[in-house]
């Protein structure tokens, strides 16, 4: 059975002076808005990412180049203006937020005062996933509410749709394990080089995450969603698939970014397979195994532009193609309204 609002937008695009499809997935993705907000005339004008911050204790293991008081620094960086996201985000006129989930230490009171920044902090990090849960369900729940919070607080400020991103020195240890365990993909085709490590560190790595996954399979007999979300993830990763569960609810798009935002889609996908319909994936990350997940996703990225960075960067980009494809099926003129030839009828 045909959506009306799907019908509807197509009718919209075949009606625009140009060649019917012709500016391909573009339709395609302005289509998708409008099935998510629920209308023919999709709107991306007000945009916001939310950078969730938080550490993680597997550090102890010696898993990133860098040490993780990187996550604290690059927040302050955050706040300060000075980092890629930053430059991404006033490029695209879109407004940021800030959430320490569960950053290891306190900032200065310029930066907890600041009205884009959310003091939401669950613990100072994560425990060890290598030795035992990296938090306890009811951490987990907290750390995913603090997502729900700023679905709601987007929702309320008229933000037509809204864009994860993450800074967490170890995280894409977690992420790989979450991964390895969800669809079962061998360790070594989902543990990447997350900083830039070297082939030792890489190694102890991928040991680390099949330790990680093992111990906890002998202990999780039964696969439970937010069980394993809570022994192998992170707070920023609960905090982003909390935030895509309340936007699907609220009928507002998701902009994933990278290989750790995935990670938390993906765990909202089995929280709730709804909200699988609300999330964009906005390009496809370097990282190790990040190609894998999204084709066992049935992911198909906006763009692919050899990053990895993380921050929210990629959804930073990706957002102002969506808001292009929404404007142009709002502000295209139609044959009619132009008086333009439309194409002529097969047979004659």
């Amino acid at each position: 059975m045909h959506c009306p609002i799907t019908q509807a937008i197509r009718d919209k695009w075949n009606r625009k002076t140009k060649p019917e499809g012709s500016l391909g997935r573009l339709e395609s993705l302005a289509r998708r808005v409008g099935q998510i907000q629920g209308t023919d005339n999709p709107q991306v004008r007000e945009k916001r990412i939310c950078v969730f911050a938080a550490d993680h204790g597997v550090t102890a293991e010696g898993v990133s180049a860098f040490p993780k008081a990187v996550t604290r620094e690059m927040v302050a960086n955050f706040q300060s203006g000075g980092a890629a996201i930053n430059v991404l985000a006033k490029e695209g006129g879109i407004d940021l937020a800030i959430v320490d989930v569960g950053i290891d230490g306190d900032f200065d009171s310029w930066i907890k005062n600041s009205p884009k920044f959310y003091h939401r902090k669950v613990g100072e990090g994560t425990r060890n996933l290598a030795k035992e849960p990296a938090m306890t369900v009811n951490e987990c729940a907290q750390a995913m509410e603090a997502g729900r919070e700023q679905a709601r607080h987007a929702n309320r400020d008229g933000v037509d749709i809204i864009g994860i991103g993450e800074m967490g020195i170890g995280n894409s240890s977690s992420a790989a394990a979450l991964f390895a365990a969800l669809f079962s993909i061998p360790v070594q085709e989902i543990v990447g080089r997350g900083t830039g490590i070297d082939e030792a560190i890489l190694a102890q790595k991928q040991s680390v995450v099949r330790q990680a996954v093992a111990r906890h399979s002998e202990v999780n007999q039964v696969f439970l969603p937010q069980t394993w979300l809570a022994e192998i993830g992170g707070f920023e990763i609960a905090a982003m698939a909390g935030l895509i569960v309340e936007a699907a609810h609220l009928n507002m798009p998701v902009v994933v970014d990278g290989f750790i935002s995935t990670a938390a889609a993906a765990a909202a996908f089995e929280l709730t397979p709804e909200t699988r319909a609300v999330c964009f994936f906005s390009h496809i990350s370097t990282e190790t195994g990040h190609r894998v997940v999204l084709d066992r996703l049935g992911a198909d990225p906006i763009l692919d532009l050899e990053m990895r960075l993380g921050e929210g960067t990629g959804a930073a980009l990706a957002i102002p193609i969506l808001q292009a494809a929404t404007r142009l099926l709002a502000d295209m003129a139609t044959f009619e309204s132009a008086g333009v030839s439309n194409i002529i009828p097969s047979g004659n």
